[in-house]
């Protein structure tokens, strides 16, 4: 049987576990595809603009 300090190491190990568990989730299916996403995005804007600058002289 788990005293009291035992039990709150163990429930403050899991809520960490846990809680890091989730944050791994959301960065992987969230941050990452717009970090990625918006960089693409902004690769093709300055192209299109370099296009349309060397187009103009």
């Amino acid at each position: 049987m788990l005293d009291f300090s035992q039990f709150s190491g163990l429930v403050l190990f899991m809520f960490i576990l846990t809680a890091g568990f989730w944050l791994l989730i959301f960065l992987l299916t969230f941050v990452v595809p717009y970090w990625i996403g918006g960089t693409i995005w902004e690769n093709f804007k300055l192209k299109r603009e370099a296009k349309k600058a060397s187009e103009g002289k």
